[in-house]
């Protein structure tokens, strides 16, 4: 069993670099950037003492809008070495959303990319902050955003009011080791650390507070589920804004002093052609990107043989796609995580020598030192094996709470200390979880429950279907009804009406979805979870407008 690390983050990266300092940390293959954990923890270390000579304190809070850049990595460690809290960024954002996250979480930094696609991450800064443009940099005093004090962009270009990234470094660099040191050692395991927002599919997004233990152990038990040692390279095409990229990603290389390979902005034949490359003995993704890869029509000619172990998580992982992964991909030790942000993030995992059963059908067991139980919901009390219920867990990986949010908090983890996750599952007699769908998700149909995950898994047999999503819509006579939206694979075409004779006789009649719609794509977070709530919302539309 792994036991639990008392560290920091700062102090974890110290630590490898003095085992292995000649070993890879961190490379990006499209530009051939190559850093050794010796290389890459002087280097981090330049960039908390740029950060120190800024004036940011312990607990301060420090924003990152960017994509999968090198920046966001040092930064995530520079961070961790100077007790500031990461406050990551969903690249999606526009300008009410990040203002709300700016205001919500009394950033007084912000370091960001000039564009990302064809957005300019500047000038939306610029709405919400007009002011900075006649600010003398780390002087702002914006009305809208009374903390934020620094901005830091990255890039060559300079900007009025701002920093650049390599001002930083240059002001690290007059910074003696010594004051590094004595805030390194005033940092302590419990301190919150990392910030994330949550998707906020109802409501206003919350900021989950996260501590170097939360992340630091949590990534430490995922690379033991993974059998990941510091002779595997990962390839992250994950976003680091959210901890699938920033804790089961580059935390979990770091942890065991594998070597980090990120893919700034995904793309399958990237991902494919740096997994060739760099010879990746694993590889991470959400099941749309997987997805993407084994239909990349360049897909035969990667050469994709060292590839052993890996993540696939973020949404529901339909088995079609785990057993295309395993036999396609070759990657035969790929686990399965399931879990949420507020649990930094993983509470269940698959392991590598798991019947291929369990690796397809289920989502783990809990992770070492993890406590999971299932309660019937509503209520802490626990359930029968085999009985489906709410799912709750209790641990080190619980998060501290919802930043300047008490009621949220209370509402989320009870007076036991456990995480109520809003999710529902079956645990069978060996611990092993299955997750049946989420308690708002859940479709009555004439007093029927229904679990969109079970029509989902079960349309994905039919060979001309490629991605399946279950809502439920309103209906007057039944109160709600089946929705299903489907990606067809390239060149087939097939009726809605097919699709619901191949159901007759397989599933339930109240489960064959009354609406079929076919689409192209589904509307997704940058973390790669697809939008239910926005699926709904288009279901509505259109069941309305045809009945006007």
């Amino acid at each position: 069993m792994t036991e639990l690390l008392n560290i920091t983050i700062g102090d974890l990266l110290e630590k490898r670099a003095e085992e292995n300092p000649n070993h890879e940390a961190l490379v990006y293959a499209d530009r051939d950037l190559r850093y050794t954990y010796h290389s890459f923890n002087e280097y981090c270390r330049t960039v908390a003492k740029g950060f120190m000579k800024l004036g940011l304190e312990k607990g301060e809070h420090v924003a990152i809008w960017a994509s999968n850049t090198p920046e966001w990595v040092s930064a995530q460690f520079a961070t961790g070495k100077i007790g500031s809290v990461l406050v990551t960024v969903n690249t999606n954002y526009q300008a009410a959303e990040l203002e709300y996250l700016l205001q919500q979480s009394d950033a007084t930094t912000i370091i960001l990319m000039e564009k990302y696609r064809d957005q300019s991450y500047i000038d939306i800064l610029y709405k919400i902050a007009p002011e900075l443009k006649t600010s003398q940099p780390g002087q702002l005093k914006c009305s809208k955003l009374p903390f934020l004090k620094n901005v830091i962009v990255l890039g060559e270009k300079r900007f009025a009011g701002t920093y650049s990234w390599e001002d930083i470094v240059t002001l690290g660099e007059g910074v003696s080791d010594e004051i590094l040191n004595e805030r390194l050692r005033s940092l302590h395991p419990d301190d919150v650390i990392n910030m994330q927002y949550t998707s906020g599919t109802t409501g206003f997004p919350k900021g989950v507070m996260l501590t170097h233990s939360n992340v630091v152990n949590n990534a430490l038990n995922i690379a033991a589920c993974m059998k990941l040692t510091k002779d595997d390279r990962l390839c992250i095409p994950v976003p680091f804004f959210h901890c699938f990229g920033c804790v089961i990603g580059t935390l979990a290389c770091v942890s065991v002093g594998a070597t980090m390979i990120p893919v700034q902005e995904f793309h399958p034949d990237t991902v494919l052609q740096t997994v060739e490359q760099e010879k990746c003995t694993a590889l991470h993704g959400v099941p749309t990107m997987f997805i993407a890869e084994i239909n990349s029509k360049q897909f035969s000619k990667y050469n994709l043989q060292t590839l052993r172990t890996g993540v696939m998580a973020g949404s529901n992982c339909p088995i079609e796609v785990m057993k295309a992964v395993i036999e396609k991909m070759g990657i035969e030790e790929i686990t399965i995580c399931y879990g949420q942000t507020e649990s930094s993030p993983v509470i269940t995992q698959t392991r590598t020598d798991d019947p291929i059963h369990l690796r397809v059908e289920s989502v783990g067991r809990a992770l070492p030192e993890v406590e999971v139980k299932i309660v019937e919901p509503g209520t802490s009390n626990e359930v029968a094996l085999g009985t489906q219920g709410e799912l709750c867990t209790r641990g080190y990986h619980v998060m501290k709470g919802y930043y300047n949010n008490p009621e949220a908090t209370e509402q989320a983890i009870d007076k036991e200390g456990w995480l109520h996750t809003g999710d529902l599952a079956i645990m069978d007699e060996n611990g092993y979880c299955k997750i049946t769908g989420r308690l708002k998700d859940m479709i009555i149909r004439g007093g029927e429950n229904v679990y969109p995950r079970e029509i989902e898994e079960f349309l994905y047999s039919h060979p001309d279907i490629l991605d399946v999503q279950v809502v439920g819509v309103p209906d007057e006579v039944y109160g709600e009804e089946v929705m299903a939206w489907i990606i067809l694979k390239d060149q087939v075409n097939i009726t809605a009406d097919e699709i619901k004779e191949y159901c007759k006789d397989k599933i339930s009649k109240h489960k064959i979805p009354k609406h079929i719609t076919f689409t192209k794509e589904y509307p997704m977070t940058a973390s790669g979870k697809i939008q239910k709530f926005k699926l709904k919302e288009q279901a509505i539309q259109a069941i309305t407008a045809q009945k006007l």
